[in-house]
């Protein structure tokens, strides 16, 4: 079943977006992985069949950022 997870992050510049799709990319190969900048929180999306978030959490603090998995608000 595919869920998807949202995570507030402060990355702002699309080229740092880039980076980070593609290192998460490399960590979790099954998954799709985008970000809306023009959202106010920089919204990064991961949709999977398993989602290991504080490995993603993990992954932006190696790379200087930060990231919050937004609470579902269904």
């Amino acid at each position: 079943m595919l869920t998807v997870e949202v995570f507030k992050t402060n990355v702002q510049a699309a080229d740092a977006a880039q980076m980070i799709v593609e290192s998460l990319n490399k960590r979790c190969p099954d998954s799709e992985i985008n970000f809306d900048l023009e959202d106010c929180d920089h919204i990064l999306r991961v949709a999977s069949d398993k989602i290991n978030i504080q490995l993603i959490i993990s992954v932006l603090s190696e790379l200087g950022y930060c990231c919050e998995l937004l609470a579902d608000t269904a």
